[in-house]
C-alpha cells in the first residue's frame, strides 16, 4: 500500500465517530410558529433586496453598518441594520411637475403675429406669407433662416387659440 493511501486512510479514521454505540436522542418538542422573522441577510440577499450589485453592497453599504462575521467567513447583515440604512438614506418623492404645453414656447414679437394675421385675412396663401416674411428678413421665432408655410400655419393656429382663450 502506498504512503499516500495510508495517510488518506488514517485521516479518514481520525474523522470517524469514536463510539459506535448509539446514544439516546433527546426528545425535542416542536412548536408551530405563526410568524418567522428573518434575522440577517447574506450580502447577496441584501443586494437583491436593495436592487444593487454585490460590489455596491461591499463598497457602500457594509462599511456603514455593523455586520456579523461567521466562523466560516461569511458576512451577514442584520435586518435591523439594513432597515436603519434604508431609513437614513430615504428621500421624499418629488411632487409631479405641472404639465407643460407640447412644442416650443411661442417667442414671436406681437407685430409679426399681427402681420401674419392681416395678410391671411387679405386672402394671401400660407406660402405667399412665408415668402414675404423671408424676403423682408423677418427672423423666425427660433432663429430659422426662412419661413415655411407650416410655420405660418402654426402662428395662425396659436394666434387664434390665444384669441379664444383671452376674455374679450
Amino acid at each position: 500500500m502506498s504512503t499516500r493511501h495510508k495517510r488518506k486512510r488514517d485521516r479518514a479514521r481520525r474523522h470517524q465517530i469514536v463510539s459506535t454505540r448509539s446514544a439516546p436522542v433527546p426528545a425535542v418538542a416542536f412548536r408551530k410558529a405563526n410568524r418567522v422573522e428573518r434575522l440577517a441577510y447574506s450580502r447577496r440577499q441584501a443586494a437583491e433586496t436593495l436592487g444593487v450589485s454585490i460590489s455596491t453592497i461591499d463598497r457602500r453599504v457594509v462599511p456603514t453598518m455593523d455586520t456579523v462575521k461567521t466562523p466560516w467567513g461569511q458576512r451577514l447583515i442584520p435586518v435591523d441594520e439594513l432597515e436603519r440604512f434604508v431609513l437614513e438614506h430615504l428621500e421624499p418623492g418629488r411632487l409631479p411637475a405641472a404639465p407643460r404645453p407640447a412644442g416650443r414656447p411661442p417667442s414671436l414679437p406681437e407685430p409679426v403675429v399681427d402681420r401674419v394675421r392681416r395678410e391671411n385675412a387679405r386672402g394671401r396663401t400660407l406660402g405667399e406669407i412665408a415668402r414675404g416674411l423671408t424676403a423682408d428678413g423677418v427672423s423666425t421665432a427660433h432663429g430659422g433662416r426662412r419661413w415655411w408655410p407650416s410655420t405660418v400655419r402654426a402662428v395662425l393656429l396659436r394666434a387664434s387659440a390665444g384669441a379664444e382663450e383671452m376674455p374679450g
